[in-house]
């Protein structure tokens, strides 16, 4: 009997051998397969003193607290031929060349990553830090507003590169999933009536209520990463805490629900989009949850789209158009008669003509194009984006790839990207005029609307770019 016990002990301990040998196998070869490698992160940004705040022109004095932290997040993806995208989400008002120019440097120059690579999103929360310091030195009341901004910048460049150093080194094997959900408090702003374009609720105007997630999953099918986004404005706050909004709030909720998990958030084509209601900090969590909410459920479709490789990427400048700019005799009387803000843009106006014997009448903005295999085409546009472009490049680009190969890709148009100028409208909104189609120029250093050419120049560049990145993905 104790034989009979003993044979019968090793065969369950060879089987068991076997099938745990056979398990190693299985999992080898998985990790082998993966297409992916990723890591992600997140750094606290929250200015460490009270700094002038971004985004109302009313406010007249600096921040007082917090609400809860702001975050850069960093999500790095590596295709299977060791190309690497670098994805970078800031809880701020806007991405500026002297917060991405030396981040893109230090890519090139110390790991390798070309610039191209390097997609930097602002979620436009208006409760952020002042860091353009042109605005701060022309808003500040007392104190160096200009110097301060600077001085944040600066510091926060070094502290996305370090984040950055810190995450490469941690790339694991992941699959890339695509799904959507809705969300519904964005609405259109751009009311016409009998006295022209006004800043209220249209319910018929256009609007993208689709919240894309890209979703990073580790080879034990726990979440790494959601990268997701949304077409609205963040601006359901406009007090003097810093805090991030809506999208703040949703972030928030998901790490919160997914432990482990960096949830970022990317700014779609939102320009002409407000949330609503607004104006109450419960409104903004009531929001954020909204927003969590239609990320879970996309979290949860049983069959997303896997994302395959290679990355193909691409990204150029625009060069844009302004109208013919006014005279200095015209200048002048917008200096006389005005209000403040156009007294102040007047005499931005008329530096210009002193310093450089002429007003600007055109600029170069940067457009880029992230090609994931046959799969996902992400495009990054800069400036304030209108939902337009969003809706029309989702056919667009769609067709053009069908066409070519057959397929039906994924398309997903972020704004607010690497360099926010101020407002980027479509030929409609340009047409129509108001704050988007060439009224808030008052508040910048530009001369006023863009031309008639500008979505034909902007959507022209994006296929172009479009074909590259798809070229270079195959």
């Amino acid at each position: 009997m104790k034989r009979f016990w003993r044979r019968l002990t090793v065969v369950v301990l060879i089987t068991g051998c076997f099938f745990g040998t056979q398990d190693l196998l299985q999992s080898a070869e998985s990790t082998q397969k993966t297409e992916w490698r990723a890591a992600a992160t997140s750094v606290v940004i929250t200015p460490e003193k009270s700094m002038w705040m971004s985004g109302y022109a009313a406010r007249n004095k600096p921040s007082e607290g917090k609400v809860h932290d702001l975050f850069a997040k960093v999500l790095i993806i590596e295709d299977m031929n060791g190309q690497k995208m670098v994805i970078v989400t800031t809880d701020l008002i806007g991405i500026t060349p002297a917060l991405r120019d030396p981040i893109a440097a230090r890519l090139e120059s110390e790991f390798k990553v070309p610039a191209a690579a390097l997609l930097m999103n602002a979620s436009h929360t208006h409760c952020g830090p002042e860091l353009r310091e042109g605005k701060a030195t022309r808003r500040g009341l007392g104190g160096d507003r200009g110097a301060e901004a600077r001085e944040y910048t600066q510091a926060l460049v070094k502290k996305i590169i370090a984040t950055i150093g810190k995450t490469l080194p941690n790339l694991e094997p992941v699959t890339l999933n695509y799904s959507y959900g809705r969300a519904g408090f964005a609405m259109n702003r751009r009311l016409p009536t009998s006295k022209g374009v006004r800043n209220s609720p249209h319910p018929q105007g256009p609007v993208d209520q689709r919240v894309p997630v890209l979703s990073v999953r580790r080879t034990d099918g726990s979440i790494m990463a959601a990268l997701f986004g949304y077409a609205c404005h963040n601006t359901t706050l406009s007090f003097y805490q810093f805090c991030g909004d809506y999208a703040g709030f949703a972030q928030e909720y998901l790490e919160a629900d997914h432990p482990g998990m960096v949830a970022l958030f990317m700014m779609g084509c939102g320009g002409d989009q407000n949330p609503y209601p607004r104006r109450t900090l419960d409104l903004a969590k009531q929001h954020g949850r909204a927003l969590a909410n239609a990320v879970e459920v996309a979290l949860s479709v049983r069959q997303p789209r896997t994302i395959h490789g290679p990355l193909g990427v691409a990204m150029d400048d625009v060069v844009l158009e302004f109208a013919t700019p006014p005279t200095r005799e015209e200048l002048l009387k917008q200096k006389e008669r005005g209000n403040k803000y156009e007294k102040s843009h007047a005499d931005r106006l008329l530096a210009q003509l002193e310093e450089r014997g002429g007003i600007q009448t055109r600029y170069a903005f940067p457009l880029q194009v992230i090609q994931f295999g046959s799969d996902l085409t992400l495009v990054a546009i800069c400036g304030e984006t209108v939902v337009d472009y969003s809706l029309r490049l989702q056919k667009d680009l769609k067709t053009d790839l069908v066409a070519v190969e057959n397929v039906e890709p994924i398309i997903w148009v972020a704004g607010y990207s690497n360099n926010v100028f101020g407002y980027l409208p479509s030929l409609r909104v340009l047409k129509e005029g108001g704050y988007e189609g060439g009224g808030a120029m008052t508040y910048t250093s530009y001369p006023g609307p863009f031309t008639g050419s500008v979505e034909k120049r902007v959507v022209s560049k994006i296929v172009e770019l479009t074909k590259q990145a798809r070229k270079a993905a195959k």
